[in-house]
């Protein structure tokens, strides 16, 4: 039965798909919109996921050059593979505490004035998985680590989304959609960096391209353009045995780099298409919940709902995230610390944000310099997290995004302080 619920809970297109479907059905709608508005919300997601994938598949193989190619060994942050290890350890308490925070999301739009409701399903899972290795960690066990656990997560649910909507407003020039990922520190970061830096600078949407590089104004073009270079750099640095004999099955190294470059600017126009029908369809049926359970509630969603606002600053936050983790990973190197590698995944995803919130406040530079302080957070922050993890502090990978750190941090000292 557990795993039945950790199952349809953890993925986020069916979980959305029956909060559409409850909404529809609260605004007495006919079957057949039921039907539809149901079936395009799930699938509105699985194309979103399905571009992820594709993203991420080929940002795996950048990953891997890089690391062969400069000779750098660390700790990879990556949510999925820290979460794929807990869960064999933590998995029961993952799910009690997954279950009992929605619900604790819900009571807490209904009956205060955080009123949002938190739909990405993965990043409630994560979470969920860290709170319970932590209160572990801290000593905790049975009904009360579940009690306490599931609050926590009620409140970071609706907590966060609350925090990021001043800057939700200016990206979307609406108040209908809320911000649902657990990054969100480090976006008002670049908010806050682009507040002080921005003055003036025009958004990176007004950037004037000579003309014979009007092409450039395509986001999947200035991506796989872009993305092109940064995959060929590695790969020379790799060197060709390495990419055919281990990577590219034998296809030449460079042709191999180039076609991996255009595979991930696929998977980022995919998952805009995703967003665009998750958009369509979410908010119409979120309006039968906000009428019903919980009045005036805002649907929370994951961090691509703003990439079609500013593609351009995408492209730019990505880098400059990116950038920011190469210079934080040389720091460390100098400090002789625990080196925490620059992951490609969550500075794409993550980074791409940082750019659109910076972006949103201070336009050009905003996006630049917001992302790269933010690419410095995510270095720094999951070094810091790793002593309270207990038993996952040793792995070679941990939890990636802003957030995770943000809480990882406080809640592991609290429990240090009272338990200990």
């Amino acid at each position: 039965m557990l795993k039945i619920m950790l199952d349809i809970l953890s993925v986020p297109a069916i979980l959305v798909g029956l909060i559409a479907m409850i909404g529809l059905i609260a605004q007495k709608k006919s079957k057949s919109d039921i039907l539809k508005g149901t079936i395009k919300t799930i699938l509105g997601f699985l194309v979103l996921s399905g571009g992820a994938s594709i993203a991420v598949g080929a940002l795996n193989h950048f990953g891997t050059m890089f690391q062969q190619g400069f000779g750098i060994r660390g700790i990879v942050p990556h949510n999925e593979a820290i979460v794929a290890l807990a869960l064999k350890t933590y998995g029961t308490q993952t799910a009690l505490i997954m279950a009992f925070g929605m619900i604790a999301n819900i009571l807490i739009a209904r009956f205060t004035k955080l009123k949002y409701i938190f739909l990405t399903g993965h990043h409630t899972l994560y979470m969920a998985c860290m709170i319970a290795a932590i209160l572990v960690a801290g000593g905790m066990k049975g009904t009360p680590l579940i009690i306490l656990g599931s609050v926590l997560l009620g409140l970071i649910m609706a907590i966060f989304p609350a925090m990021a909507q001043p800057v939700m407003r200016k990206i979307t020039g609406t108040d209908d959609v809320a911000f649902g990922h657990f990054g969100t520190t480090g976006y008002l970061v670049a908010a806050g960096v682009g507040k002080l830096v921005g003055k003036g600078s025009k958004s990176t949407e007004e950037m004037n391209f000579p003309k014979g590089l009007s092409f450039l104004r395509d986001s999947s073009v200035a991506v796989s353009l872009t993305m092109g270079i940064l995959y060929v750099i590695v790969a020379i640095a790799c060197g060709p045995s390495y990419v055919e004999s281990k990577l590219s099955d034998g296809q030449n190294y460079i042709i191999f780099s180039i076609i991996q470059a255009i595979t991930f600017a696929g998977g980022v126009y995919i998952i805009l298409s995703g967003v665009r029908l998750i958009l369509a369809e979410i908010i119409p049926a979120f309006r039968g919940i906000a009428m019903t359970l919980v009045p005036n509630a805002k649907p929370a969603i994951d961090c691509p709902v703003v990439y079609p606002y500013a593609p351009n600053a995408v492209l730019i936050g990505f880098l400059s995230s990116f950038v920011g983790g190469i210079v934080g990973m040389v720091i460390l190197i100098a400090l002789k610390a625990p080196v925490i590698l620059p992951g490609v995944v969550p500075h794409f995803f993550c980074g791409a944000t940082a750019g659109v919130f910076g972006n949103a406040t201070g336009g050009k530079r905003g996006a630049f310099l917001g992302a790269f302080v933010h690419g410095l957070l995510i270095t720094f922050l999951p070094l810091l997290l790793l002593p309270v993890l207990g038993g996952l502090g040793y792995a070679n990978t941990t939890f990636s995004d802003a957030d995770f750190g943000i809480v990882g941090i406080l809640v592991g000292n609290i429990l240090k302080l009272f338990i200990h």
